[in-house]
């Protein structure tokens, strides 16, 4: 009796793991440090300015035991009872997703899109490739756009000194070098990852002179060495963002614009108060749907450095 032989039953590259979760648990996931998860972690709005509505896809290298999916689980308590989708992904199949929908944005003069998605580029307009991958920041997200904006609503001031505090893939930094080409930029990011993948985009994008920093938020010695600073941007979360109050306030030159945005806009009067007691003022104001994009103006007098101990709620969504 003979066999016919078959063919080789191909070996996923990876997995991935979907459950749902709400916006607060998203929060969450987004501002952790360090979950001690051996996975990519990517939350996603399902459905547009809805609370309940929002996803967490873990995309891990090999096939998740009981362990792991315990442990995705406990990241969203609201997801109790609901069986994980556990999919096995080919490389082409976690490109094709990490991509999709992507289509490309326009925010003022600036255009945003992926790999998958290229972009017609008008007279006058920059455009910048960045694709979804581990860092947070494609530009498709409200605060990441509304940023986008706000920046460009500033492009007929003049900037000397900018940095861009929790950069993601460096998408805001890059702008800003764009607008004010003879500014120094830097970037920071309390993740390394993100400031590997911020090196990887300005490779692709052409962008040059931007110094890449590793920081827990704004009390590096290599930040300080180069404060103040007359723009200060930080997209991250209502939480950090509350916190950091007193290190932005410190690093920030006298009158300096400061563009803060990652915060709901029932948390903006909590934010707007931690820097009123900086001496900062409100300029401008941008929603988008249930998030808010602030413009201060920082104080006429330097305030002094920040402490460690000023990290009340650091890693909250300050709710």
């Amino acid at each position: 009796m003979t066999s016919t032989p078959t063919e080789p039953i191909p070996v996923p590259d990876s997995w991935k793991v979907t459950l749902p979760c709400t916006r607060a648990e998203a929060e969450a996931i987004d501002a952790a440090g360090d979950l001690a998860i051996d996975a990519v972690l990517m939350t996603t709005e399902e459905v547009e300015d809805d609370v309940e509505r929002w996803r967490l896809d873990a995309y891990l290298e090999k096939e998740p035991d009981q362990a792991m999916l315990a442990a995705l689980r406990a990241l969203v308590p609201s997801a109790a009872g609901v069986a994980p989708v556990i999919e096995a992904l080919s490389a082409e199949d976690w490109v094709a997703m990490s991509q999709a929908g992507l289509e490309p944005i326009r925010e003022g003069r600036f255009v945003v899109h992926t790999s998958a998605h290229p972009a017609t580029v008008g007279e006058g307009e920059r455009a910048f490739l960045i694709d979804a991958g581990q860092a947070f920041g494609t530009g498709h997200h409200h605060t990441t756009a509304g940023c986008l904006a706000m920046i460009d609503g500033l492009a007929g001031q003049r900037f000397a000194n900018v940095i861009d505090l929790g950069t993601g893939t460096g998408l805001l930094a890059f702008a800003a070098r764009h607008l004010w080409p003879e500014a120094r930029v830097m970037a920071t990011d309390i993740d390394p990852i993100a400031i590997e993948v911020t090196a990887e985009n300005m490779a692709a994008n052409h962008v040059a002179a931007i110094e890449l920093v590793v920081a827990d938020g704004a009390q590096s010695p290599g930040i300080a060495a180069q404060a103040p600073y007359d723009l200060v941007i930080a997209n991250i979360l209502a939480g950090p963002l509350v916190a950091m109050a007193p290190e932005v306030a410190a690093i920030a030159a006298p009158h300096a614009t400061i563009v803060l945005a990652g915060l709901l806009t029932n948390q903006a009067e909590t934010v707007i108060e931690a820097y009123r007691a900086q001496g900062c003022t409100v300029a401008a104001r941008d929603v988008r749907g249930d998030w808010t994009i602030l413009r201060l103006t920082a104080p006429e007098t330097p305030r002094p450095a920040a402490s460690n101990g000023d990290r009340e709620g650091w890693a909250t969504d300050g709710r």
